[in-house]
C-alpha cells in the first residue's frame, strides 16, 4: 500500500506477518466472548435470571482477570529473551486452548467441571492474547519511525478488530444453518497453528537487539546505582498510560454486552444477536482504518483527544438516547455511535508505547494494559447489573464519566510528553476531516457550551 511506501521490503514482511498472527489470535480469544449468549447455556448450569447475568459476567471476566499475571509472565520473557519469542508462544497457547474447547463435553454431560475446563480455557486465552498483541505493537513500534509508525502500529490493532469481526462472521454461519458450534473452534485452532508457523519467519528487532547488547557487567553496576524512575520511567507516565487505556474495555463491553438483554426484549434470539454483532463489528473495522489512514496528516493525540471529548458528551446524553431508543435499529445506532466515536487509543498505540524504557517496555505496557483489562471489564460487567438495577440506565453515566476524564487527562499528559501545542482548538480537526467551515462550527459549540461547558 501507499501509505507503507517508505518501509524497506524487511518491514513490510513483518508488518504483514504480525497482522496475519494478531487477526488469528483475535479470531481465537473473541470467538467464545461473541458466541457466550449461546455456549454459556452450554457450560453454566441454568438459574434465575439475575444470578444468569453474575454468571454471565463471571464467563466473560474470567478471560481476562488473570490478565495481569500473563503480562509480567510475557514480558519479562519479551524483556529478556527477545520479542520473536513471545508472539509465538503465545499463539500456540491459543491453538492449543482451542482444541480443549473443541472437544470438551458440555454440563449436561460432566456437569460443573465442564464449567471449570471452560473457565480454565479462557483464562489461558486471555493470557496468550496479552503478550500477542503488545508484542506485536512493540516489535512494530521498534522497527518503524513516525510519521508511517503511527499507522503502522494502529494496524496491529485494526487486525485484532478484522479478527473479531472473523470469529463473529464464523459464528453467525455455524448458528444460522445450525452447524455444530464445535466446528468454530476446530477452525480457530487451526488458523492459530498456522500463525505461530508463519511467524518463526520473523526477525528480532534491531533496537531491541542493540540495548540487550549494551546490557554488560559495567551497565548493570550502573543500573543497580539508578533509581526506579531511571530505570522503569516516571510514574506519572503509568498513571497517564492507565487512564487513557481503560477508555476501550468500558467502551468495548458497553458497545457489544450491555444492550444484548434489551435486544432480547424485542425477540432477539442468539443468532439474531451474534449476526447484529457482527453487523456492527464491520463498522469498527471501517472506522479503525479511517483514524489510522488521518494520523498520516493529523497529530495522532488529537484524533484520540477528540474521540475522548465526544464520549464525554456521550456519558451525559447516553442513558436519555438508549431511552429515546425504541427499535433494533436505533439500538444499532447508539451502538455504532459507541464503539467508533468514543475512548479507543487508536491510532494513538505507537505515541503510549515509546515512551517507556526499551528493556522495561514490553513488562510495563502490558502490565498496565493488562491491569486496565481486568479492573475495568470486572468494574463494568458486575458492577452495571446492580447500578442498572437501581439507577437503570443511568448506571452508565456513573461509570463513562470518570472513565472519560481520566482519559482525557491521559491525553493532555502524552501532548506534553510530545511536545504539542495545548490550545489548539479542536474546530481545525474538524475542518479537515469533514471540510466545515469555522463559523458553523463556533456557532455550534456557542450553543452548547452552556450545556456542555467542558467543550
Amino acid at each position: 500500500m501507499a501509505m507503507f511506501s517508505g518501509l524497506k521490503y524487511k518491514q513490510k514482511e513483518a508488518i504483514g506477518l504480525l497482522q496475519i498472527g494478531t487477526f488469528l489470535e483475535y479470531f481465537d480469544l473473541m470467538l467464545y466472548v461473541h458466541m457466550a449468549v449461546l455456549l454459556n447455556e452450554l457450560f453454566f448450569p441454568a438459574t434465575d435470571p439475575h444470578t444468569a447475568s453474575l454468571l454471565s459476567a463471571f464467563a466473560f471476566c474470567s478471560t481476562f482477570v488473570l490478565r495481569p499475571f500473563g503480562a509480567l509472565i510475557f514480558g519479562w520473557i519479551g524483556d529478556n529473551i527477545g520479542r520473536k519469542a513471545t508472539v509465538i508462544f503465545t499463539t500456540m497457547l491459543m491453538s492449543m486452548s482451542c482444541i480443549i474447547m473443541a472437544n470438551l463435553p458440555t454440563y449436561a454431560q460432566v456437569g460443573i467441571a465442564a464449567t471449570w475446563i471452560v473457565t480454565l480455557c479462557r483464562i489461558i486465552q486471555g493470557l496468550s492474547s496479552m503478550g500477542e498483541i503488545m508484542g506485536a505493537q512493540i516489535y512494530v513500534t521498534e522497527i518503524t519511525k513516525p510519521p508511517v509508525q503511527y499507522i503502522a502500529v494502529s494496524f496491529v490493532s485494526i487486525a485484532s478488530a478484522f479478527g473479531s469481526m472473523g470469529s463473529l462472521a464464523i459464528a453467525s454461519l455455524v448458528t444460522h444453518f445450525q452447524l455444530n458450534w464445535r466446528l468454530a473452534f476446530w477452525i480457530g485452532a487451526a488458523i492459530a497453528v498456522v500463525g505461530s508457523v508463519a511467524r518463526i519467519r520473523l526477525r528480532e528487532t534491531p533496537e531491541f537487539i542493540e540495548m540487550k547488547n549494551k546490557k554488560m557487567k559495567k551497565d548493570q553496576e550502573k543500573y543497580a546505582g539508578e533509581n526506579m524512575e531511571q530505570r522503569w520511567g516516571k510514574r506519572a507516565t503509568f498513571i497517564a498510560y492507565f487512564l487513557v487505556f481503560c477508555g476501550w474495555p468500558l467502551t468495548f463491553y458497553v458497545s457489544y454486552m450491555y444492550f444484548n438483554p434489551i435486544l432480547k426484549q424485542y425477540g432477539y434470539t442468539a443468532e439474531d444477536m451474534i449476526l447484529h454483532n457482527f453487523l456492527l463489528s464491520i463498522t469498527l473495522c471501517v472506522s479503525s482504518i479511517f483514524w489510522a489512514s488521518l494520523s498520516l496528516k493529523i497529530h495522532p493525540l488529537k484524533i484520540t483527544k477528540l474521540k475522548g471529548r465526544i464520549a464525554l458528551a456521550l456519558a451525559i446524553v447516553l442513558p436519555v438516547l438508549i431511552l429515546m431508543a425504541n427499535t433494533p435499529l436505533a439500538i444499532f445506532g447508539i451502538q455504532v455511535l459507541l464503539l467508533n466515536l468514543t475512548m479507543g487509543e487508536t491510532p494513538s498505540f505507537a505515541i503510549f508505547i515509546k515512551h517507556f524504557p526499551i528493556l522495561k517496555r514490553f513488562t510495563a505496557t502490558s502490565f498496565l494494559y493488562a491491569l486496565t483489562r481486568a479492573i475495568m471489564y470486572i468494574v463494568t460487567s458486575f458492577g452495571l447489573v446492580y447500578l442498572t438495577e437501581s439507577l437503570g440506565h443511568w448506571g452508565l453515566s456513573v461509570i463513562m464519566l470518570p472513565v472519560a476524564i481520566g482519559f482525557l487527562w491521559g491525553i493532555n499528559y502524552f501532548e506534553k510528553l510530545e511536545k504539542l501545542p495545548q490550545s489548539t482548538s479542536p474546530n481545525r480537526l474538524w475542518r479537515k476531516v469533514y471540510n466545515i467551515p469555522s463559523i458553523h462550527l463556533n456557532r455550534f459549540r456557542k450553543r452548547f457550551k452552556r450545556i456542555l461547558p467542558f467543550l
